[in-house]
């Protein structure tokens, strides 16, 4: 795999060259500072590509156009990065010597087509097709809590950090959705167009000459920008006497979500001392809190925990039954003080390591995943795949207990259910 980095000014290209997939995926990457008032009316826009373009006015037409490029797939996302804000258009299309000359280069307008000329009239988005958008939008919105696990863990960073960027609600709010009208979306889309930062992934079998001609001819995103704010969020000391809330919900099943904050933590710590600690906690299959939580005291359903290094972060979930409750907490409390004490053993770090460096393997079988990696080594300085083997594999017991000691827990929210099941 050979990968270079070109910049072209108004936006960085970034080229990955390799054989191991039948298909070049293409990302553009909008970026800016996270606005909360502004991440309703991203996602709206997100969903708007999808609908319509200026040359294909519906979904129908667009869905045509797709597989006449042989099936090309182009899909959306936004999501969070720290401080940033992330809309995410992504590309995938068979290479040309599965398909015919020209395909990619015609796969590349319609991505073109998409984003830099959607289906705007008299200076608005259509009306009708925003409120399609709004209407799934709005359905999503008002059933939020009918996934306790993600809504749980919504309401802890709500309670956590009121403020912070880590607070935010990435699927929007319902205030902010009835206050987009056509006219509206297309001056924020200007806005992003004109003043977000832009990275341009390609990875495939493919030329690196020919690849930037094209590139370069059909993106056509001229301002310079720069980043105006830095990606990880501010290291916060965790709070002297821990935040308990709860919410009740007529469901029979409890979710707890658990914010520990990371304080301290240098960048090696971070990136590779954390993770080690994380997979030998709760991430994964026989972690300490899945063994001694689930198995032996069968005080949960599920348990687990991840790390959130970019919110500088910890978080831990499970789903209980309420009456187990103080139980469930006093054990994780008492997991997560073993750890300080230097209660594991060389094999579960090797276990640990091993489970990491599998993971490793897994992202060569991504196009996304490649791409992800590279971009958070553009963004964060973080170390290629090799680099990463390299370091994970220096890590001490000694290195896990200085980071045990610098997590502690900061805040606690149980999504209580109030319904009991009938046999």
């Amino acid at each position: 795999m050979e990968y270079i980095k070109k910049d072209l000014g108004s936006y960085q290209l970034h080229l990955i060259k390799t054989d191991k997939f039948k298909t070049i995926t293409v990302r553009v990457s909008f970026r800016s500072p996270i606005v909360k008032e502004e991440i309703t009316i991203r996602n709206i826009l997100s969903d708007m590509f999808l609908q319509s373009s200026s040359k294909y006015p519906s979904k129908r037409d667009l869905t045509i156009k797709a597989q006449d490029l042989y099936a090309a797939d182009i899909q959306t996302y936004n999501s969070r990065l720290g401080n940033y804000i992330n809309l995410d258009v992504y590309l995938s299309v068979l290479n040309d010597k599965y398909t015919e000359p020209g395909n990619f280069n015609q796969a590349l307008h319609f991505l073109n087509e998409i984003v830099f000329h959607p289906d705007v009239h008299q200076q608005k988005f259509s009306e009708e097709k925003l409120e399609i958008v709004k209407n799934t939008m709005r359905s999503n919105l008002s059933s939020l809590k009918e996934d306790g696990s993600s809504y749980s863990l919504m309401r802890l960073f709500e309670e956590m950090d009121k403020n912070r960027a880590s607070s935010y609600r990435m699927v929007g709010y319902l205030e902010d959705l009835e206050k987009v009208t056509g006219e509206s979306l297309y001056q924020y889309y200007l806005k992003m167009i004109h003043s977000d930062m832009v990275d341009v992934f390609v990875i495939g079998d493919i030329d690196f000459k020919e690849i930037t001609s094209m590139i370069r001819e059909i993106i056509p995103v001229k301002t310079v920008k720069k980043e105006r704010v830095p990606y990880l969020l501010s290291d916060i000391r965790p709070r002297v006497r821990r935040l308990f809330c709860k919410e009740v919900v007529d469901t029979s099943q409890s979710k707890l979500a658990i914010g520990c904050r990371c304080h301290g933590l240098t960048d090696y710590e971070r990136n590779y001392v954390l993770t080690l600690y994380n997979v030998i906690l709760g991430g994964s299959g026989d972690s300490k809190l899945f063994k001694e939580v689930r198995e032996e005291n069968s005080l949960c359903y599920v348990i687990n925990s991840v790390p959130n290094k970019l919110d500088r972060l910890l978080l831990i979930r499970a789903g209980i039954d309420k009456e187990n409750y103080t139980k469930t907490l006093e054990l994780i409390e008492q997991i997560l003080g073993k750890m300080r004490k230097g209660d594991f053993d060389d094999q579960e770090i090797n276990v640990a390591k091993e489970y990491y460096c599998t993971a490793l393997d897994e992202v060569l079988d991504s196009p996304n995943q490649i791409i992800n990696n590279y971009y958070m080594m553009v963004l964060i300085g973080t170390d290629d795949l090799d680099e990463k083997r390299r370091k994970i594999m220096e890590v001490s017991k000694a290195d896990i207990i200085k980071v045990a000691k610098k997590i502690k827990m900061d805040s606690v929210f149980l999504l209580e259910g109030d319904s009991h099941e009938e046999n």
